[in-house]
């Protein structure tokens, strides 16, 4: 089975101000001179860790890394202002043109992995290949399986817990219930709606995980969980099922879909949908793997995928 490359260092870390208001975080792994992949990390409102620059063979990948609008290492953090898909987009562009780059791997997982499909979309003619994980398509069936009536029959006794923080008058609409205490100003409220929507949002995610007992970092949580609920809320700034009525509008690259069958969070059916619909794509389905890119099976599946990618673009 295969395991993580070794632990590396950026080689470039860059801050790029895309406007007046926000300051992104970009860094540089790898081979300045090998194949370019940007890396999309997940929530949205989440980052990137150390650990993502490791599914990457270093010799052969020039890693691009970045976190979006509001998130970890970007600053202002959890900054819902100017925060949108279409600005996420320009971003990329900014940080594309910022290094040089003219075609690049697009690498996403679970929301990321809708980011890259959209951009790939926007730039057909930026892009040398897709590896998408997990893949979350932002329709409202989505976003009603974990939100509404979907996951909630899997985890009843999670799910009473997070439908439980708030009055029986407003669960007809989690998402804006959460949002509206989220976005508000009592900030005990906020505190108590971020823990309530991030421990609903780990346990389904780390079911198939060891339970751990890491310290909270409330003021990362509220940031992350402020981010969520304002895309979810907005339903993603795109129109429904956009990502599929428009992939005829995705170039004509390699496409790997890696995706875990136990998955919990984003749903087997979505990386089947642009399997189905993405003429050549690759679908390697992991019978035990589930939503969590560091899960060990899932590890294993994208080294893989990785590597064999560097293989076709070298």
């Amino acid at each position: 089975m295969r395991q993580l490359y070794p632990e590396i260092e950026p080689f470039a870390v860059h801050r790029l101000a895309v406007d007046t208001l926000h300051e992104i975080y970009v860094e540089e792994c790898g081979n300045p001179d090998g194949v370019p992949v940007v890396f999309l990390h997940g929530g949205p409102g989440s980052g990137c860790r150390e650990d993502h620059r490791r599914y990457f063979d270093p010799a052969r990948y020039r890693v691009v890394l970045f976190d979006q609008r509001g998130c970890n290492r970007s600053t202002p953090r959890g900054e819902v202002r100017e925060n949108s898909t279409l600005e996420l987009l320009g971003d990329m562009e900014r940080i594309r043109e910022r290094l040089g780059v003219r075609r690049w791997l697009v690498y996403g997982g679970s929301w990321g992995a809708a980011l890259a499909l959209l951009y790939a979309q926007a730039h057909p003619d930026r892009v040398l290949a897709m590896i998408l994980r997990g893949a979350f398509l932002a329709r409202r069936c989505d976003l009603d399986w974990f939100l509404r009536a979907g996951v909630s029959r899997i985890f009843p006794d999670e799910w009473t817990r997070f439908e439980g923080h708030v009055p029986e008058a407003e669960r007809t609409d989690l998402v804006c219930a959460y949002h509206r205490r989220l976005h508000g100003t009592n900030h005990e409220e906020r505190i108590a709606a971020a823990r309530a929507w991030s421990r609903w949002a780990g346990r389904v995610t780390t079911y198939l995980l060891p339970e751990s007992e890491e310290e909270e970092d409330i003021k990362k949580t509220i940031c992350q969980v402020s981010i969520e609920t304002h895309y979810a809320y907005h339903r993603y700034f795109i129109r429904e099922n956009q990502v599929l009525e428009e992939i005829g509008r995705l170039p004509r690259v390699p496409v790997l879909i890696v995706h875990g069958r136990r998955d919990l969070t984003c749903t087997l059916d979505s990386s089947w949908s642009l399997h189905r619909d993405i003429p050549a794509s690759v679908l390697k389905i992991v019978r035990e793997g589930g939503h969590l890119a560091s899960e060990p099976v899932m590890i294993d599946a994208l080294v893989h995928a990785t590597d064999e990618m560097a293989e076709k673009l070298s």
